[in-house]
């Protein structure tokens, strides 16, 4: 059974940076794509960025530009460097991995960007 643990979310200032991690309990090169999404209070869980084994990138419009998802196969850690955080960008952030007809969550970290 697949288990990711994500880390790094806190409390950050507007136009500070933050880099959160996805451990995952599996090989992440044997997943299809792993991908962050967020959700904020009171609105819907949505998509922030994916990445391929083969290292193709996407990522929403409202965060494209500032936001970096990025894998470290050695370590089985998918990362996400957020840059010009935004009150906005306020989230619960998930880690998610898809592959082999099997979808896995992480429970989430807390991201706040507060003055």
């Amino acid at each position: 059974q697949v288990q990711l643990v994500e880390s790094g979310g806190g409390l950050v200032q507007p136009g500070g940076s933050q880099r959160l991690s996805c451990a995952s309990s599996g090989r992440i090169d044997r997943f299809y794509a792993m991908g962050w999404y967020r959700q904020a209070p009171g609105k819907q869980r949505e998509l922030v960025a994916t990445i391929t084994s083969g290292g193709t990138t996407n990522y929403a419009d409202s965060v494209k530009g500032r936001f970096t998802i990025s894998r470290d196969n050695a370590k089985n850690t998918v990362y996400l460097q957020i840059d010009s955080l935004k009150p906005e960008d306020t989230a619960v952030y998930y880690c998610n991995a898809s592959g082999s007809g099997y979808v896995w969550w992480g429970q989430g970290t807390q991201v706040t960007v507060s003055t």
